[in-house]
């Protein structure tokens, strides 16, 4: 696929992608689509079960995923393979992964590792439930995510019970949240000369959407219903 930016504001930075699946790649994209340098470092064929989840290599899902990033197969499983991921450490702005929260420490991409190496790097860590608590090192899912934060029982049609949004929204804005983040703490490290460990789960992608319902039930103790396409707002 060709590279078709937006522009080219972001053209300065470099960022490593590491993550898989939907939300880490929708956080990188963001980048990518104005004008980052994105090395997307994926696992060799057979050594990362996740790392093909979108599918076919030249399907759309993955095309639309990955644009305008270029490519590097790295198994960091191998301590050759770390060596060279901490080269370009040295350069990059931001590293993005969404390993489950054990496996960094294990691969040495844990922010204390990164930043031995380059002070001003800023991890991006995305996952399923955060990065403690009991649920730490289980795999999240969206439509787990949709499901634990309550975003499916107010969606659908009164009485039908809880529906899945047929996108999957919570990977979507659990990336976003993330990219959200990142720039937030670009923009401080302007300040501070020093880089940052950003966090972002499904979980908590969840939680958020559900916006002024969440606040009507803390602050009323009301439940809020499902209402199909009636404005919720106006109750």
């Amino acid at each position: 696929m060709s590279k078709i930016v937006a522009s080219p504001a972001l053209s300065r930075l470099r960022i490593l992608d590491l993550s898989r699946v939907r939300a880490g790649p929708t956080c990188v994209r963001q980048f990518a689509d104005f004008g980052a340098d994105v090395i997307k470092v994926e696992s060799p064929p057979g050594v990362d079960p996740n790392e093909g989840m979108g599918g076919p290599r030249h399907g759309p899902d993955v095309q639309n995923l990955h644009r305008n990033k270029r490519s590097l197969t790295l198994n960091l499983k191998l301590p050759q393979a770390r060596d060279v991921l901490a080269r370009l450490v040295k350069s990059a702005d931001v590293l993005v992964e969404n390993y489950r929260p054990d496996v960094k420490y294990r691969l040495g991409i844990d922010y204390s590792s990164l930043e031995k190496i380059n002070p001003r790097i800023i991890l991006a860590s995305i996952s399923g439930f955060g990065q403690d608590g009991p649920y730490r090192d289980r795999p999240g899912f969206d439509q787990i995510a949709q499901g634990m934060s309550g975003l499916m029982s107010v969606t659908g049609a009164p009485g039908q019970g809880p529906m899945r949004t047929g996108a999957a929204i919570c990977d979507l804005a659990a990336g976003l949240f993330a990219a959200l983040g990142v720039m937030t703490a670009l923009l401080e490290r302007e300040q501070s000369g020093r880089g940052q460990w950003v966090q972002s789960s499904l979980l908590q992608a969840g939680i958020a959407l559900l916006d002024f319902q969440a606040a009507r039930f803390l602050m009323k103790g009301e439940v809020p219903p499902q209402v199909g396409n009636d404005h919720p707002t106006s109750m």
